[in-house]
């Protein structure tokens, strides 16, 4: 994701696949700055919903994300 952005977008695969693995699903947030990739932050449990029909990804809000348990690397 962009350095800064108050959003994420994950795709419905990633989706899918989260809620599959629900407890072996980490979602790893790169803080990325023209080419350069900064800050690591991973999301472990997230309670993501099934996407409904046609729905391709989500936005998510990264604050949301990381108040459910966000941990710095």
């Amino acid at each position: 994701r962009v350095a800064g952005a108050s959003t994420v977008t994950i795709t419905r695969n990633e989706l899918l696949h989260a809620l599959n693995a629900a407890e072996t699903h980490i979602l790893a947030l790169v803080d990325v700055s023209g080419e350069e990739a900064s800050r690591v932050t991973y999301v472990r449990g997230f309670p993501y919903e099934e996407p409904g029909f046609g729905v391709t990804s989500v936005n998510h809000s990264i604050s949301a994300l990381l108040k459910h348990g966000g941990e710095p690397s």
